[in-house]
């Protein structure tokens, strides 16, 4: 029963009905998410889906030149692995962990069996993947159009929704790299923003001292994004 007791933390197995969650219980496995782990290959077809607990999951596209950049993150709030019940074989980013923690994995075959059978699960993946697609559409445009400060303050608004207490683990490297901008950029946006008041920065560790104040300095992109997330999630569990 530890499945079924610690699947709270995963807004997607939670919001499942008790008899579905109990079929999949045995299959469930809970692993462990380090930092860096990659989870999905581009272009492979993935063996799992995985529903973060506690870590954070970036979707990460890679030119053919070698540049890359975060096209969504993934953490409690769902699921990485939308191909697997949409029909494709595989998707043409990477799912690398982008801060450390828990989550469950569920087998292909186990997520496809589930979403075939419970109308349920299929309303609740599909609602999901919506909300999952404004996150990427509004990740371009706002790659496009805003500002290193905006993306900035998005991908922290964005991180900060997905875990607890104010303190990110995230190097100003790995938010570059996330971001597909130059580490001096999120450097100088991370010392006006410690400068303003509004976080502080040492050695790895980001604390968010005001959240309004970040709010303030991000783009409409996270509040649009936000909206669909409290939109769709919430009205899943509630059908």
């Amino acid at each position: 029963m530890f499945a079924l007791n610690y699947a709270h933390r995963n807004q997607l197995l939670a919001s499942l009905p008790y008899e579905e969650l109990r079929l999949l219980q045995p299959q469930l496995e809970l692993v462990d998410l380090p930092l860096g782990k990659v989870i999905h290959e581009s272009g492979v077809p993935p063996e799992f889906a995985y529903f973060p607990t506690s870590a954070i999951v970036s979707l990460v596209y890679t030119t053919e030149g070698g540049a890359s950049s975060e096209i969504a993150m993934v953490g409690p709030e769902g699921a990485v692995g939308i191909c697997i019940f949409m029909g494709g074989t595989s998707m043409p980013i990477r799912a690398e962990v982008c801060s450390a923690g828990m989550g469950y994995r569920l087998r292909a075959h186990a997520v496809k069996a589930a979403f075939e059978r419970s109308d349920r699960v299929k309303y609740l993946m599909l609602c999901y993947t919506q909300a999952l697609l404004t996150q990427i559409s509004h990740t371009a445009v706002c790659n496009r159009h805003h500002s290193v400060d905006q993306l900035f303050c998005r991908w922290l608004l964005q991180s900060l929704d997905r875990q607890h207490g104010n303190e990110l683990l995230m190097t100003q490297e790995l938010i570059a790299n996330m971001l597909g901008v130059r580490r001096e950029g999120v450097t100088e946006a991370a010392l006006r923003l410690q400068a303003a008041g509004i976080i502080r920065y040492a050695r790895g560790h980001i604390w968010v001292l005001d959240r309004a104040g970040l709010e303030a300095r991000a783009c409409d992109c996270y509040r649009v994004v936000k909206r669909e997330y409290d939109r769709l999630l919430p009205a899943v569990k509630a059908a």
